[in-house]
């Protein structure tokens, strides 16, 4: 769902800015209590959020793993230059960094810099390895600069909904 886009038909009122509040903070939260909480039933909270689903609005339902749990020990901030701003260069670099599950997000930016890339691994051998693979020996790469996160302060895909 998450290429989807929102169809011009499907507006997003006052109600379903309610609901979104919500379940973007649990997504487990169940209906009754988000209908209790919106002053709706909870069938129209379901059929709102099936609704909301297939638009596009509701992105993914998923869990929030803690990488610290999982023993991933190194999170990277990644700045990287392609060699060039082509299309023939962009999309092969999208493509890859898509499909690297150690990317766990991934900015095409403006300003100088192509990407900036979040990056998480288990140590640093599994991060100098990857970037070897990805960067050093790539030759659509430039050049890249690693951030070591030494703390995570905060760590949140939630939205301010107006």
């Amino acid at each position: 769902m998450a290429n989807q886009t929102i169809p011009q038909s499907r507006g997003v009122d006052a109600f379903d800015r309610a609901i979104l509040r919500i379940i973007q903070r649990d997504n487990k939260t169940p209906q009754r209590v988000i209908a209790e909480q919106v002053n709706l039933s909870a069938a129209a909270v379901q059929r709102r959020i099936a609704a909301m689903e297939k638009a596009g609005v509701i992105a993914q339902n998923v869990a929030v793993v803690d990488p610290d749990a999982m023993s991933l020990a190194i999170t990277a901030i990644v700045e990287l230059h392609l060699r060039d701003e082509r299309h023939t260069t962009v999309d092969p670099a999208k493509a890859l960094f898509r499909d690297t599950p150690e990317i766990q997000q991934c900015y095409y930016v403006t300003g100088g810099t192509s990407f900036v890339l979040i990056i998480v691994t288990p140590d640093m051998r599994a991060y100098k390895e990857l970037t070897r693979r990805l960067f050093a020996q790539n030759e659509l790469v430039d050049s890249y600069r690693t951030l070591v996160v030494l703390d995570r302060v905060k760590s949140d895909l939630a939205i301010v909904i107006p």
